[in-house]
């Protein structure tokens, strides 16, 4: 996974950030009733395109339950298509922000908003007009984890919006059930006794079975914190060049811009900002001073500790963001092969590259379980496999994950990293060092994955007291490998182990 901000991947693939950030919401208290605490976000939205729309002005409660409708009806990523209205719509940033958090809000407590709406709509929400569900859920989800928008708004709003997608007998529906749920506000709460797993799935809108797969691995009280986590906002967090800069200078001059910014604690080459708007569209990160990254994927090439001179292999490098981590640490001196299957992920790579002004990655295309046949065995000190994954560890980033993923694609991905995991181990030479990592917090992909690894290749060994130097050193190694969980850092859920091959096997 990399936290580049480009976009979102699909299917199976490495997650990524999104490239806006969700603004206003409110957590829930414990009993499952929505609390009035204020959390405002310093983030400015992405800026649009310099073409404007020419047709009527729209609205961001419009745009949302547009995109919302595509994802439900077509399948659509709801990054892409809310990026795609974004740039046709002709919104101020305020609306700009508010339309990204109605999707990504409501697509992140969609089991919860259609718990509370299942009682009020009397045939049910499964039997409307998927942009009538749409409109409800989203004008619900502002009633309850938005404090900054007056109730009689939403339902004005909502109401109007109604009249111009609909008609009356519509608008009028939608009026009463707003209305209905206002009145009897003080109902609208998650029943303490549900069983554990059914409780914590409504009350932090989580799928059951993934709850309770959860439980099963973690335990009631970690799982909760899991699914607690996912729904908190994500930090945005940026990587230093640091072939062109340091953290400390780049920080000074990011504050005397008027961000506020604090080093990370997890990478010694990471920078929280606070405030400051989209790091993406600053003159740093076209100068390439900086990448966006999260924190939890800025500890790949902590582990991979790459030194100069030294031939690497990134096995899954799009869209490049650990590749050219990896560069930044061996001050562009040495060799990158950076493997990707399809040739416009592979431009990315080079355009990573050519931003950060790093000329030591050559970026290949090619099948990753065909690398054993295109180079010799025993050919690289450093391989990195950022393995394709089922995402569970990036849900605050992409809330569609808890919605699309099930446990069968967990087997069906397991099957290909092992796969993977066989075919690239010839290619390191004794004494070298294989990483293993994912955007997962499953240990069928995690843990057990490489227990499996090191019993079927005894040439291999896990690196459990190289740690020891590295910010991952609180958190509880097995095999070689540490988990990260959401709730550890406010960083991206992540698997990261270390091996060490011995001999020739």
């Amino acid at each position: 996974m990399n936290g580049n901000t480009s976009s979102r991947t699909s299917g199976q693939g490495k997650q990524a950030q999104h490239s806006t950030t969700r603004t206003h919401s409110k957590k829930a208290k414990s009993n499952g009733k929505p609390a009035h605490t204020q959390n405002k976000s310093n983030a400015k939205p992405a800026s649009k395109g310099a073409e404007r729309s020419s047709g009527p002005k729209t609205s961001a409660r419009n745009v949302a339950v547009k995109v919302l409708s595509a994802v439900e009806q077509d399948g659509a990523y709801s990054n892409l298509e809310l990026n795609r209205r974004l740039k046709e719509a002709d919104l101020s940033p305020a609306d700009v922000g508010l339309a990204t958090e109605l999707v990504y809000g409501t697509i992140a407590r969609l089991n919860t908003l259609d718990y509370y709406l299942e009682r009020y709509v009397a045939k049910g929400v499964s039997k409307l007009q998927p942009w009538v569900r749409s409109l409800l859920r989203i004008s619900v989800y502002q009633m309850l984890y938005l404090d900054r928008i007056p109730e009689h708004a939403v339902v004005s709003e909502a109401v109007n919006l109604a009249k111009k997608l609909g008609h009356q007998g519509i608008s009028g529906m939608v009026n009463g059930v707003l209305r209905n749920m206002i009145r009897n506000r003080d109902e609208l709460r998650i029943p303490e006794h549900l069983p554990v797993a059914e409780r914590i799935a409504l009350e932090h809108s989580h799928p059951l079975w993934m709850v309770e797969r959860w439980i099963a691995q973690y335990g009631e009280e970690t799982a909760e914190d899991i699914c607690r986590a996912n729904n908190e906002p994500p930090a945005v967090s940026v990587r230093v060049n640091t072939t062109m800069t340091t953290r400390e200078k780049l920080m000074g001059e990011m504050e005397s811009a008027g961000a506020t910014v604090e080093p990370s604690r997890l990478s010694p080459d990471g920078i929280l900002v606070r405030s400051g708007g989209n790091m993406a569209l600053t003159s740093w990160y076209r100068d390439g001073l900086l990448s966006v990254q999260d924190e939890s994927s800025m500890l790949v090439a902590e582990a991979v500790a790459p030194e100069e001179g030294q031939t690497v292999l990134d096995c899954c490098a799009a869209p490049g963001g650990k590749t050219a981590h990896m560069a930044e640490k061996m001050q562009d001196r040495g060799r990158i092969i950076a493997n990707d299957l399809h040739a416009h992920k592979r431009q990315l790579i080079m355009d990573q590259a050519d931003r950060l002004g790093l000329g030591c990655i050559d970026a290949v295309t090619g099948d990753a379980l065909d690398l054993n046949e295109r180079y010799p065995a025993a050919s690289f000190d450093r391989i990195l496999l950022d393995a394709p994954c089922s995402g569970l560890g990036v849900i605050r980033r992409k809330p569609d994950v808890k919605w699309t993923k099930s446990p069968e694609d967990i087997d069906d991905i397991s099957g290909l990293q092992r796969e993977l995991l066989d075919r690239v181990a010839p290619l390191l030479k004794p004494g070298g060092v294989l990483i293993y990592s994912t955007c997962t917090i499953e240990p069928a992909e995690n843990e057990m994955m490489v227990s499996d690894f090191l019993q079927r290749h005894p040439e291999f060994e896990a690196a459990d007291s190289t740690w020891s130097d590295t910010a991952l050193a609180e958190w509880k190694s097995v095999n070689g490998g540490v988990q990260i969980l959401p709730q550890y850092a406010h960083s991206d859920g992540f698997y990261i182990a270390r091996l060490i091959r011995t001999t020739n096997g």
